[in-house]
């Protein structure tokens, strides 16, 4: 069995910049541990499978360790390989997935996720957790993942996460933020329970920071940056319940899987 591949750059518009994604178009789904191996054979923080199914697209992400409801960067690129190189004529793209329908649409060269929101609760952390993190949280909420709020840019760029004392609790993954010296806001995404110590750049993350950063500030439309060492821009606005999500992506290759 021969199964394309592309790898894309996602919420950036250079190859080395934003977050890697694989993204494997199939005929049909192949066996959960199959699409497993794969993730895990490409070792990038996610792999992105599409399938067309009765005139509609499915879509499922797989880190290299589990799989995942929602994951952003794929998405983006899934619909950027679809745009780009499957020859998809029309600007709007309708996904089918284990969170409901996602859709992505392009304007010139930026592609726009549409997404749930999850507003984020106030919530605790212990502080073993809290000092496994490092610096002066000042705030902590949980949606899906546990976001904590740092008074400044400076310090959430300055944080080194003690990885294997995360590992120990039972979280999928840590958001750290603060507002931005040059954007609205800024973030970083640690999930070493799921396989990714640090995520370059996170869709799914700003479904509980758009909301959260809105009502701080009062409008509905956000430019953010995530500081990971690749870095990445998204373009953000509120939507009652819904998010839109939007970047740009560059194809870095494309091959074949053998099987």
């Amino acid at each position: 069995m021969q199964i394309p591949v592309y790898q894309v750059d996602a919420f950036t518009s250079r190859p080395f910049g934003g977050n890697p994604a694989a993204v494997c178009p199939l005929d049909s789904w192949l066996p959960d541990e199959t699409l497993q191996s794969i993730a895990l054979e490409n070792n990038l923080s996610e792999t992105a499978y599409i399938v067309k199914e009765n005139g509609r697209l499915g879509i499922r992400w797989f880190t290299p360790a589990t799989e995942v409801d929602l994951c952003g960067h794929a998405t983006l690129a899934s619909a950027y390989v679809l745009f780009q190189e499957l020859g998809h004529k029309e600007d709007l793209i309708r996904f089918d997935s284990k969170s409901g329908e996602l859709r992505v649409t392009r304007a010139g060269d930026l592609l726009a996720l549409d997404f749930p929101a999850r507003p984020p609760q106030p919530a605790e952390l212990p502080a073993e957790i809290l000092s496994a993190l490092g610096g002066t949280p000042l705030e902590i909420y949980k949606a899906r993942d546990y976001m904590v709020v740092y008074a400044n840019e400076e310090e959430v760029r300055g944080l080194s996460p003690d990885m294997d004392r995360l590992m120990k609790f039972d979280a999928f993954a840590f958001i750290v933020t603060a507002t931005g010296d040059h954007s609205d806001f800024v973030s970083r995404f640690f999930a070493p329970r799921g396989g990714i110590p640090e995520d370059p750049v996170t869709g799914s993350a700003h479904c509980t920071l758009i909301p959260f950063w809105a009502k701080r500030f009062g409008k509905n439309s956000l430019y953010a940056l995530q500081v990971s060492r690749r870095g990445g821009e998204l373009f953000c606005e509120l939507r009652g319940d819904r998010v839109s999500i939007a970047g740009r992506a560059a194809l870095f290759l494309k091959g074949t899987i053998y099987l």
